[in-house]
């Protein structure tokens, strides 16, 4: 199997969506001619032009907007903020508009939308560009999170995300762009709610989510230096969150 990196397992899955469905586009801050901040979404706007790829102000309430807008109408937005730090501007318009307006509407709107961002330090960015702001977004009814591991989750995710008639956030680890890892060519998508085993053991579980999720496959590789199997499970999103998956390494590890 092909590997490819991160970013580009990213990029895949915008391209893919965007040339299956009309009502996908993008909108955000140097998306455009920039390819964005970094450097993932190079080409996006020659290949569907400027209405499709839309390069904003820097605006975030205002790029947020648009896109709930735009989804209450019948439009597939990908919205970009980003820095993970900026869903502070967002807050209104994710978790009292996005996230309520199909059950205030009766079931009659939904809004399905992407916010895709960006989590994590690591890139000397200081403290207002460094945060982990996922949290937040999962404790809001109506909301789904996603935080892919590898660049197959980050693909298989990202698709079923734009496909989904709910809105939903996906945070990004910026230091992981250019990690690399098996990605199949043909067609498929990762369930939102499905938790995977990374490493299967018997002796104790370790849960992780997004970069994390290596570092515990790391530990899991010194655990086994001193004879003891862990499992490492990643939940994947935090919403839906898989219990069933999480539960059961638990009973069979007993820790």
């Amino acid at each position: 199997m092909r590997e490819i990196t991160y970013g580009e397992a990213v990029r895949e899955a915008i391209v893919e969506e965007m040339r299956r469905d009309p009502t996908v586009f993008m909108i955000g801050e140097d998306i455009g001619a920039a390819g964005n901040v970094f450097k993932i979404l190079t080409g996006l706007q020659t290949e569907f032009g400027a209405d499709r790829v839309i390069d904003s102000p820097i605006s975030e309430s205002g790029i947020a907007g648009i896109g709930v807008g735009a989804a209450m109408t019948g439009m597939r937005p990908i919205v970009e903020i980003m820095f993970g730090d900026f869903t502070t501007f967002v807050m209104d318009q994710m978790t009292n508009q996005a996230a309520k307006t199909h059950y205030m509407s009766g079931g009659k709107l939904r809004v399905p939308m992407v916010l895709r961002t960006t989590m994590g330090a690591g890139r000397a960015s200081a403290a207002q560009h460094s945060q982990s702001l996922h949290a937040w977004l999962s404790h809001v009814p109506g909301m789904k999170v996603a935080l892919p591991a590898t660049p197959r989750d980050a693909k298989g995710l990202l698709k079923s995300a734009i496909r989904d008639d709910n809105p939903v956030a996906i945070f990004e680890d910026k230091m992981m762009y250019s990690v690399t890892g098996p990605v199949e060519e043909e067609e498929f998508l990762i369930p939102l709610g499905q938790a995977e085993i990374k490493r299967s053991g018997r002796d104790i579980t370790i849960v992780a989510t997004s970069s994390m999720v290596q570092e515990a496959l790391t530990a899991a590789e010194r655990l086994a230096g001193i004879g003891l199997e862990a499992e490492v499970v990643d939940p994947r999103t935090m919403v839906p969150l898989d219990t069933d998956t999480l539960v059961e390494s638990a009973k069979r590890t007993s820790r």
